[in-house]
Protein backbone atom coordinates (compact mmCIF):
# COMPACT_ATOMS: atom_id res chain seq x y z
CA UNK A 1 0.00 0.00 0.00
CA UNK A 2 1.03 3.34 -0.93
CA UNK A 3 1.36 6.07 1.67
CA UNK A 4 -0.24 9.05 -0.81
CA UNK A 5 -0.94 8.88 -4.72
CA UNK A 6 -1.22 12.02 -6.05
CA UNK A 7 -3.78 12.19 -8.85
CA UNK A 8 -3.11 15.09 -11.18
CA UNK A 9 0.82 16.32 -12.98
CA UNK A 10 -0.03 20.14 -12.69
CA UNK A 11 2.20 22.05 -10.59
CA UNK A 12 -0.59 21.51 -7.79
CA UNK A 13 -0.13 17.88 -7.82
CA UNK A 14 4.08 18.34 -8.23
CA UNK A 15 4.09 21.28 -5.22
CA UNK A 16 2.06 18.06 -3.12
CA UNK A 17 4.87 15.61 -4.82
CA UNK A 18 7.77 17.96 -3.64
CA UNK A 19 6.31 18.40 -0.05
CA UNK A 20 5.79 14.76 -0.06
CA UNK A 21 8.69 13.36 -1.63
CA UNK A 22 10.19 11.79 1.26
CA UNK A 23 6.62 9.64 2.07
CA UNK A 24 6.51 6.14 -0.71
CA UNK A 25 4.22 8.01 -3.03
CA UNK A 26 2.58 7.76 -6.49
CA UNK A 27 1.51 10.57 -8.77
CA UNK A 28 -0.53 9.64 -11.96
CA UNK A 29 -0.70 11.93 -14.56
CA UNK A 30 -3.17 11.21 -17.92
CA UNK A 31 -1.49 13.42 -20.10
CA UNK A 32 2.15 12.97 -21.44
CA UNK A 33 3.71 15.41 -19.69
CA UNK A 34 3.96 16.71 -16.33
CA UNK A 35 3.12 20.73 -15.83
CA UNK A 36 -0.35 20.99 -16.38
CA UNK A 37 -0.91 24.65 -18.20
CA UNK A 38 2.82 25.82 -17.14
CA UNK A 39 4.38 24.96 -20.13
CA UNK A 40 7.37 26.80 -21.69
CA UNK A 41 10.88 25.45 -24.16
CA UNK A 42 14.15 26.93 -23.76
CA UNK A 43 15.55 28.50 -27.33
CA UNK A 44 19.31 29.56 -26.69
CA UNK A 45 18.49 32.30 -23.88
CA UNK A 46 15.50 33.13 -24.40
CA UNK A 47 12.18 30.42 -24.13
CA UNK A 48 8.94 30.33 -25.70
CA UNK A 49 5.96 30.20 -23.43
CA UNK A 50 2.85 29.00 -23.63
CA UNK A 51 0.89 29.05 -19.89
CA UNK A 52 1.55 31.18 -16.20
CA UNK A 53 4.10 33.72 -16.66
CA UNK A 54 4.62 36.11 -13.70
CA UNK A 55 4.41 34.94 -10.37
CA UNK A 56 4.13 35.94 -6.58
CA UNK A 57 6.95 36.78 -4.10
CA UNK A 58 7.57 37.56 -0.67
CA UNK A 59 6.14 35.51 2.09
CA UNK A 60 4.34 33.08 -0.53
CA UNK A 61 3.33 29.65 -1.67
CA UNK A 62 5.27 30.22 -4.61
CA UNK A 63 8.38 31.88 -3.32
CA UNK A 64 8.51 29.12 -0.96
CA UNK A 65 8.35 26.43 -3.49
CA UNK A 66 11.23 27.81 -5.84
CA UNK A 67 13.68 28.53 -2.66
CA UNK A 68 12.78 24.81 -1.60
CA UNK A 69 13.82 23.58 -5.21
CA UNK A 70 16.74 25.74 -6.04
CA UNK A 71 15.12 27.46 -9.01
CA UNK A 72 15.78 30.98 -9.47
CA UNK A 73 13.12 33.74 -10.11
CA UNK A 74 14.01 37.42 -10.60
CA UNK A 75 12.05 41.02 -10.47
CA UNK A 76 10.25 41.50 -14.05
CA UNK A 77 12.56 44.50 -15.28
CA UNK A 78 10.75 47.76 -17.29
CA UNK A 79 7.25 48.04 -17.82
CA UNK A 80 4.84 45.15 -17.06
CA UNK A 81 1.65 47.24 -18.09
CA UNK A 82 1.98 49.13 -21.66
CA UNK A 83 -1.16 49.39 -24.07
CA UNK A 84 -1.58 49.19 -27.86
CA UNK A 85 -4.62 50.47 -29.05
CA UNK A 86 -6.34 52.98 -31.93
CA UNK A 87 -2.82 52.83 -33.51
CA UNK A 88 -0.79 54.20 -30.40
CA UNK A 89 1.50 52.33 -28.31
CA UNK A 90 1.91 53.32 -24.82
CA UNK A 91 5.03 52.03 -23.08
CA UNK A 92 5.88 54.47 -20.25
CA UNK A 93 3.89 56.36 -17.68
CA UNK A 94 1.32 55.52 -14.80
CA UNK A 95 -0.96 52.61 -16.22
CA UNK A 96 -4.39 55.23 -14.98
CA UNK A 97 -3.02 57.95 -17.19
CA UNK A 98 -2.89 55.30 -20.46
CA UNK A 99 -7.05 55.58 -21.06
CA UNK A 100 -6.73 59.77 -21.78
CA UNK A 101 -3.54 59.14 -24.48
CA UNK A 102 -5.48 56.96 -26.30
CA UNK A 103 -7.68 58.17 -29.27
CA UNK A 104 -11.18 58.05 -29.00
CA UNK A 105 -14.46 59.90 -29.15
CA UNK A 106 -15.00 62.30 -26.73
CA UNK A 107 -18.17 60.21 -25.13
CA UNK A 108 -16.10 56.90 -25.01
CA UNK A 109 -13.49 58.94 -23.27
CA UNK A 110 -16.59 60.39 -20.81
CA UNK A 111 -17.70 56.86 -20.13
CA UNK A 112 -14.63 55.61 -19.44
CA UNK A 113 -13.74 58.18 -16.97
CA UNK A 114 -16.64 57.38 -14.52
CA UNK A 115 -16.33 53.67 -14.73
CA UNK A 116 -12.90 54.39 -13.95
CA UNK A 117 -14.11 56.33 -11.34
CA UNK A 118 -16.43 53.48 -9.97
CA UNK A 119 -13.45 50.93 -9.94
CA UNK A 120 -10.98 53.09 -8.35
CA UNK A 121 -13.10 53.53 -5.81
CA UNK A 122 -13.56 49.84 -5.16
CA UNK A 123 -9.59 49.03 -6.00
CA UNK A 124 -9.09 50.97 -2.59
CA UNK A 125 -12.11 48.68 -0.95
CA UNK A 126 -10.71 45.73 -2.46
CA UNK A 127 -7.02 46.60 -1.03
CA UNK A 128 -8.09 46.43 2.41
CA UNK A 129 -10.26 43.43 2.31
CA UNK A 130 -7.41 41.47 0.80
CA UNK A 131 -5.04 41.93 3.63
CA UNK A 132 -4.13 39.42 5.92
CA UNK A 133 -5.16 40.25 9.20
CA UNK A 134 -3.80 38.79 12.44
CA UNK A 135 -4.83 35.27 12.91
CA UNK A 136 -6.84 34.23 10.35
CA UNK A 137 -6.24 31.20 8.03
CA UNK A 138 -5.55 31.47 4.14
CA UNK A 139 -8.99 29.59 3.82
CA UNK A 140 -10.48 32.33 6.03
CA UNK A 141 -9.23 35.13 3.98
CA UNK A 142 -9.93 33.83 0.53
CA UNK A 143 -13.35 33.29 1.75
CA UNK A 144 -13.78 37.25 2.66
CA UNK A 145 -12.03 37.67 -0.84
CA UNK A 146 -14.70 35.62 -3.08
CA UNK A 147 -17.62 37.33 -1.10
CA UNK A 148 -16.56 40.74 -2.03
CA UNK A 149 -19.28 42.19 -4.47
CA UNK A 150 -20.11 38.85 -5.43
CA UNK A 151 -23.52 39.10 -5.79
CA UNK A 152 -23.17 40.87 -9.71
CA UNK A 153 -21.01 40.55 -12.39
CA UNK A 154 -18.52 43.21 -13.95
CA UNK A 155 -20.60 44.18 -16.47
CA UNK A 156 -23.42 45.06 -14.57
CA UNK A 157 -20.82 46.88 -12.14
CA UNK A 158 -19.97 49.55 -14.77
CA UNK A 159 -22.92 49.15 -16.66
CA UNK A 160 -23.81 49.96 -20.70
CA UNK A 161 -20.21 51.74 -22.34
CA UNK A 162 -19.65 53.02 -25.71
CA UNK A 163 -17.42 50.35 -27.48
CA UNK A 164 -13.68 51.68 -26.79
CA UNK A 165 -14.70 52.28 -23.20
CA UNK A 166 -15.46 49.26 -22.71
CA UNK A 167 -12.82 47.56 -24.77
CA UNK A 168 -10.47 49.17 -22.50
CA UNK A 169 -11.42 47.42 -19.35
CA UNK A 170 -11.37 43.64 -21.05
CA UNK A 171 -7.99 43.26 -21.26
CA UNK A 172 -7.55 43.57 -17.74
CA UNK A 173 -11.11 42.04 -16.22
CA UNK A 174 -10.54 38.91 -18.85
CA UNK A 175 -7.22 37.59 -17.72
CA UNK A 176 -9.13 34.77 -16.23
CA UNK A 177 -10.47 33.42 -18.96
CA UNK A 178 -14.08 35.03 -18.85
CA UNK A 179 -15.99 37.83 -20.46
CA UNK A 180 -16.83 40.82 -18.78
CA UNK A 181 -20.75 39.65 -18.05
CA UNK A 182 -19.12 36.35 -16.54
CA UNK A 183 -16.76 37.54 -13.83
CA UNK A 184 -17.96 38.58 -10.85
CA UNK A 185 -17.60 42.57 -9.85
CA UNK A 186 -14.66 41.49 -7.24
CA UNK A 187 -13.18 39.14 -9.10
CA UNK A 188 -12.43 42.08 -11.60
CA UNK A 189 -12.00 44.98 -9.69
CA UNK A 190 -9.48 42.56 -7.88
CA UNK A 191 -7.25 42.39 -11.31
CA UNK A 192 -7.14 46.03 -11.49
CA UNK A 193 -5.90 46.25 -7.68
CA UNK A 194 -2.96 43.66 -9.07
CA UNK A 195 -2.78 45.92 -12.03
CA UNK A 196 -2.62 49.26 -10.62
CA UNK A 197 -0.50 47.93 -7.87
CA UNK A 198 2.79 46.78 -9.74
CA UNK A 199 4.96 44.71 -7.43
CA UNK A 200 2.15 44.57 -4.82
CA UNK A 201 1.49 40.51 -6.16
CA UNK A 202 2.51 38.97 -9.22
CA UNK A 203 6.29 40.45 -10.13
CA UNK A 204 8.85 37.37 -9.97
CA UNK A 205 9.62 35.76 -13.67
CA UNK A 206 11.38 32.42 -13.06
CA UNK A 207 14.75 32.22 -15.03
CA UNK A 208 15.03 29.77 -18.30
CA UNK A 209 11.34 29.68 -18.26
CA UNK A 210 8.24 28.25 -15.60
CA UNK A 211 9.09 24.68 -16.99
CA UNK A 212 12.15 25.10 -15.00
CA UNK A 213 10.43 24.84 -11.56
CA UNK A 214 8.36 21.99 -13.15
CA UNK A 215 11.23 20.12 -14.58
CA UNK A 216 12.84 20.08 -11.19
CA UNK A 217 10.56 18.61 -9.22
CA UNK A 218 9.83 16.01 -11.86
CA UNK A 219 13.45 15.03 -11.36
CA UNK A 220 12.91 14.80 -7.56
CA UNK A 221 10.11 12.55 -8.30
CA UNK A 222 11.99 10.42 -10.88
CA UNK A 223 10.57 6.91 -10.30
CA UNK A 224 7.11 7.81 -8.50
CA UNK A 225 5.23 9.43 -11.65
CA UNK A 226 3.39 7.54 -14.19
CA UNK A 227 2.41 9.31 -17.51
CA UNK A 228 -1.03 8.88 -19.62
CA UNK A 229 -2.13 7.71 -16.61
CA UNK A 230 -5.70 8.53 -17.05
CA UNK A 231 -8.06 8.29 -13.71
CA UNK A 232 -11.10 6.56 -13.98
CA UNK A 233 -12.29 6.47 -10.46
CA UNK A 234 -11.25 7.20 -6.42
CA UNK A 235 -12.86 5.22 -3.75
CA UNK A 236 -12.46 5.86 -0.05
CA UNK A 237 -12.29 2.60 2.01
CA UNK A 238 -12.26 2.27 5.55
CA UNK A 239 -8.41 3.89 6.47
CA UNK A 240 -7.39 4.05 2.76
CA UNK A 241 -8.13 5.16 -0.92
CA UNK A 242 -8.54 3.06 -3.81
CA UNK A 243 -7.60 4.60 -7.10
CA UNK A 244 -8.40 2.79 -10.45
CA UNK A 245 -6.68 4.49 -13.22
CA UNK A 246 -5.60 3.29 -17.33
CA UNK A 247 -2.40 2.99 -18.43
CA UNK A 248 -1.31 2.37 -21.81
CA UNK A 249 -5.15 1.22 -22.20
CA UNK A 250 -4.42 -1.23 -19.04
CA UNK A 251 -6.78 -1.44 -16.20
CA UNK A 252 -4.73 -0.86 -13.13
CA UNK A 253 -5.61 -0.03 -9.43
CA UNK A 254 -3.91 0.63 -6.45
CA UNK A 255 -4.01 1.40 -2.61
CA UNK A 256 -3.36 4.41 -0.81
CA UNK A 257 -3.30 5.62 3.05
CA UNK A 258 -4.88 9.28 1.32
CA UNK A 259 -4.89 10.71 -1.97
CA UNK A 260 -4.24 14.07 -2.82
CA UNK A 261 -6.68 14.60 -5.93
CA UNK A 262 -5.08 17.77 -8.13
CA UNK A 263 -6.91 17.83 -10.90
CA UNK A 264 -9.47 20.26 -12.09
CA UNK A 265 -12.73 20.46 -10.85
CA UNK A 266 -14.53 18.94 -13.57
CA UNK A 267 -12.41 15.95 -13.54
CA UNK A 268 -12.39 15.67 -9.72
CA UNK A 269 -16.09 15.50 -9.60
CA UNK A 270 -16.12 13.14 -12.34
CA UNK A 271 -13.89 10.31 -10.64
CA UNK A 272 -14.21 10.97 -7.15
CA UNK A 273 -17.51 9.20 -6.41
CA UNK A 274 -17.67 8.85 -3.19
CA UNK A 275 -16.95 12.80 -1.72
CA UNK A 276 -20.00 14.15 0.36
CA UNK A 277 -22.64 14.74 -1.88
CA UNK A 278 -22.44 18.67 -1.31
CA UNK A 279 -18.90 18.59 -2.15
CA UNK A 280 -19.02 16.83 -5.69
CA UNK A 281 -22.24 19.16 -6.01
CA UNK A 282 -20.26 21.96 -5.38
CA UNK A 283 -17.29 20.99 -7.40
CA UNK A 284 -19.96 20.59 -10.50
CA UNK A 285 -20.70 23.92 -10.19
CA UNK A 286 -17.48 25.29 -10.85
CA UNK A 287 -16.89 26.98 -14.43
CA UNK A 288 -13.69 27.37 -16.63
CA UNK A 289 -13.44 29.80 -19.27
CA UNK A 290 -11.17 29.20 -22.46
CA UNK A 291 -7.42 30.58 -24.27
CA UNK A 292 -5.79 30.24 -26.83
CA UNK A 293 -1.97 31.37 -26.71
CA UNK A 294 0.97 31.29 -29.05
CA UNK A 295 4.89 31.67 -28.82
CA UNK A 296 6.91 33.58 -31.18
CA UNK A 297 10.71 33.35 -31.59
CA UNK A 298 12.14 36.56 -33.73
CA UNK A 299 15.33 36.93 -34.71
CA UNK A 300 16.37 40.59 -34.79
CA UNK A 301 19.42 41.92 -34.27
CA UNK A 302 18.91 45.52 -33.05
CA UNK A 303 17.35 47.47 -30.35
CA UNK A 304 13.59 47.19 -30.43
CA UNK A 305 10.89 48.85 -28.63
CA UNK A 306 8.87 46.82 -26.88
CA UNK A 307 12.59 45.22 -25.20
CA UNK A 308 11.88 47.60 -22.16
CA UNK A 309 7.79 46.17 -21.85
CA UNK A 310 6.75 42.95 -20.46
CA UNK A 311 2.90 43.66 -20.78
CA UNK A 312 1.29 45.08 -23.22
CA UNK A 313 -2.80 45.17 -23.57
CA UNK A 314 -4.38 44.88 -26.88
CA UNK A 315 -8.08 45.97 -26.71
CA UNK A 316 -9.77 45.41 -29.95
CA UNK A 317 -7.23 42.65 -31.12
CA UNK A 318 -7.05 39.02 -31.38
CA UNK A 319 -5.57 38.49 -28.56
CA UNK A 320 -6.02 40.67 -25.24
CA UNK A 321 -2.60 41.23 -24.52
CA UNK A 322 1.24 40.37 -25.64
CA UNK A 323 3.99 39.47 -23.10
CA UNK A 324 7.62 39.72 -23.68
CA UNK A 325 9.09 36.86 -22.48
CA UNK A 326 12.65 38.20 -23.68
CA UNK A 327 11.93 41.47 -21.30
CA UNK A 328 13.67 39.10 -18.60
CA UNK A 329 16.81 38.74 -20.66
CA UNK A 330 16.86 41.99 -22.52
CA UNK A 331 16.64 44.00 -18.93
CA UNK A 332 19.38 42.33 -16.88
CA UNK A 333 22.31 41.93 -20.00
CA UNK A 334 24.67 44.61 -20.79
CA UNK A 335 24.50 44.32 -24.71
CA UNK A 336 21.65 43.29 -26.39
CA UNK A 337 21.62 39.87 -27.71
CA UNK A 338 20.11 39.08 -30.96
CA UNK A 339 16.32 38.59 -30.82
CA UNK A 340 13.12 38.10 -28.81
CA UNK A 341 10.55 35.90 -27.60
CA UNK A 342 6.94 36.92 -27.27
CA UNK A 343 3.70 35.56 -25.69
CA UNK A 344 -0.19 36.37 -27.08
CA UNK A 345 -2.94 35.34 -24.93
CA UNK A 346 -6.49 35.43 -26.49
CA UNK A 347 -9.24 34.41 -23.25
CA UNK A 348 -13.16 33.73 -23.14
CA UNK A 349 -14.79 34.95 -26.73
CA UNK A 350 -11.45 35.55 -28.40
CA UNK A 351 -10.50 31.55 -27.69
CA UNK A 352 -13.93 30.43 -28.35
CA UNK A 353 -13.68 32.04 -32.10
CA UNK A 354 -9.98 30.96 -32.75
CA UNK A 355 -10.85 27.19 -31.31
CA UNK A 356 -13.08 27.31 -34.66
CA UNK A 357 -9.63 27.74 -36.79
CA UNK A 358 -6.49 25.41 -37.48
CA UNK A 359 -3.51 26.47 -36.25
CA UNK A 360 -2.19 28.05 -39.46
CA UNK A 361 -5.10 30.23 -39.64
CA UNK A 362 -4.61 31.05 -35.88
CA UNK A 363 -0.85 31.92 -36.77
CA UNK A 364 -1.70 33.97 -39.59
CA UNK A 365 -4.42 36.12 -37.75
CA UNK A 366 -1.83 36.34 -34.62
CA UNK A 367 0.79 37.53 -36.41
CA UNK A 368 -1.10 40.22 -38.07
CA UNK A 369 -2.49 41.98 -34.90
CA UNK A 370 1.25 41.67 -33.67
CA UNK A 371 2.52 43.58 -36.94
CA UNK A 372 0.23 46.38 -36.02
CA UNK A 373 0.66 46.38 -32.69
CA UNK A 374 4.34 45.96 -32.84
CA UNK A 375 5.25 47.53 -36.34
CA UNK A 376 7.68 45.11 -37.76
CA UNK A 377 7.91 42.10 -35.29
CA UNK A 378 5.94 39.45 -37.79
CA UNK A 379 9.01 39.92 -40.36
CA UNK A 380 11.36 38.65 -38.44
CA UNK A 381 9.44 35.74 -36.44
CA UNK A 382 11.22 32.28 -36.71
CA UNK A 383 8.90 30.20 -35.00
CA UNK A 384 5.32 29.98 -34.07
CA UNK A 385 3.77 27.72 -31.83
CA UNK A 386 0.33 27.58 -30.91
CA UNK A 387 -1.56 25.89 -27.72
CA UNK A 388 -5.35 25.69 -27.65
CA UNK A 389 -6.86 25.47 -23.57
CA UNK A 390 -10.39 24.32 -24.12
CA UNK A 391 -10.63 24.01 -20.56
CA UNK A 392 -8.51 26.93 -19.73
CA UNK A 393 -8.62 28.34 -16.00
CA UNK A 394 -11.41 28.64 -13.61
CA UNK A 395 -13.05 31.61 -12.64
CA UNK A 396 -14.69 33.49 -10.45
CA UNK A 397 -18.86 34.19 -11.36
CA UNK A 398 -21.31 35.90 -9.44
CA UNK A 399 -22.55 33.53 -6.48
CA UNK A 400 -18.64 31.82 -6.43
CA UNK A 401 -18.29 32.57 -2.61
CA UNK A 402 -21.65 30.22 -1.47
CA UNK A 403 -18.65 27.09 -2.56
CA UNK A 404 -15.80 28.45 -0.80
CA UNK A 405 -16.58 26.58 2.73
CA UNK A 406 -17.95 23.31 0.94
CA UNK A 407 -14.89 23.10 -1.33
CA UNK A 408 -12.59 23.21 1.05
CA UNK A 409 -13.98 20.93 4.19
CA UNK A 410 -12.14 18.25 4.34
CA UNK A 411 -13.62 14.73 2.91
CA UNK A 412 -12.31 11.74 4.43
CA UNK A 413 -8.66 10.58 2.84
CA UNK A 414 -9.24 12.27 -1.00
CA UNK A 415 -7.43 15.83 -0.05
CA UNK A 416 -8.67 18.50 -2.79
CA UNK A 417 -5.96 21.27 -4.42
CA UNK A 418 -6.00 22.95 -7.67
CA UNK A 419 -5.99 26.75 -8.30
CA UNK A 420 -10.17 26.53 -8.44
CA UNK A 421 -10.05 26.84 -5.00
CA UNK A 422 -8.91 30.39 -4.33
CA UNK A 423 -8.22 33.63 -6.71
CA UNK A 424 -4.49 33.34 -6.87
CA UNK A 425 -3.96 31.69 -9.78
CA UNK A 426 -0.87 29.60 -9.58
CA UNK A 427 0.10 31.05 -6.13
CA UNK A 428 -3.48 28.92 -5.68
CA UNK A 429 -2.58 26.22 -7.28
CA UNK A 430 0.49 25.43 -5.06
CA UNK A 431 -0.78 26.68 -1.64
CA UNK A 432 -3.37 24.55 -1.92
CA UNK A 433 -0.87 21.54 -2.94
CA UNK A 434 1.08 22.07 -0.61
CA UNK A 435 -1.53 22.09 2.08
CA UNK A 436 -2.96 19.08 0.91
CA UNK A 437 0.69 17.17 1.26
CA UNK A 438 0.52 18.57 4.74
CA UNK A 439 -2.85 17.40 5.82
CA UNK A 440 -1.44 13.55 4.33
CA UNK A 441 1.38 13.72 6.72
CA UNK A 442 -1.30 14.40 9.62
CA UNK A 443 -2.81 11.32 8.20
CA UNK A 444 -0.23 9.33 8.10
CA UNK A 445 1.46 10.31 11.24
CA UNK A 446 -2.00 9.50 12.71
CA UNK A 447 -2.07 5.97 10.92
CA UNK A 448 1.43 5.44 12.08
CA UNK A 449 0.79 6.16 15.94
CA UNK A 450 -2.33 3.79 15.57
CA UNK A 451 -0.06 1.15 13.85
CA UNK A 452 3.56 1.70 14.66
CA UNK A 453 4.73 -0.91 12.38
CA UNK A 454 2.76 -0.67 9.28
CA UNK A 455 4.21 2.97 8.14
CA UNK A 456 7.32 4.15 7.81
CA UNK A 457 8.47 6.96 5.74
CA UNK A 458 10.93 6.86 2.92
CA UNK A 459 13.16 9.37 4.78
CA UNK A 460 13.14 12.18 7.06
CA UNK A 461 9.54 14.36 6.89
CA UNK A 462 10.13 17.48 5.07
Amino acid sequence: MKDVVIVGGGIAGLAAGWRLRHWDTLLLESEGRLGGRIRSERRGPYWLNWGGHVYADGDSATSWLLNSTGVDSVPVPGSLSGLSMNGKLLLKGRVESYPFRIPMLMSARVGMVKAGAKVALSVARYARIVQRRRGETEAQRQQRIYNFMNDRSFKDFIGDLPEDAEALFKPTVTRSAADIDQLSAGAGVGYFSLVWNIGAGLSQSIVGGPSTLTERIAAALSGRVRLNASVDEIVQKNGSVVVRYREDGVEQDVEARCVVLATPATVSHRVAVDLDRDVREALSKIVYGPYVSAAFLSNETGRQVWDDAYGIATPKRSFSVALNMSNVVHGYEVERRPGSSLMTFSPGSLARELLEYDDDKIRRIYLDDLDQALPGFADKVVEAEIQRWPTGAPYCFPGRGKLQQTLTRRTGRVLLAGDYLGTLYTETAIQTGLSAAQEAQSLLATDRQTTPHGLAPVGAAS
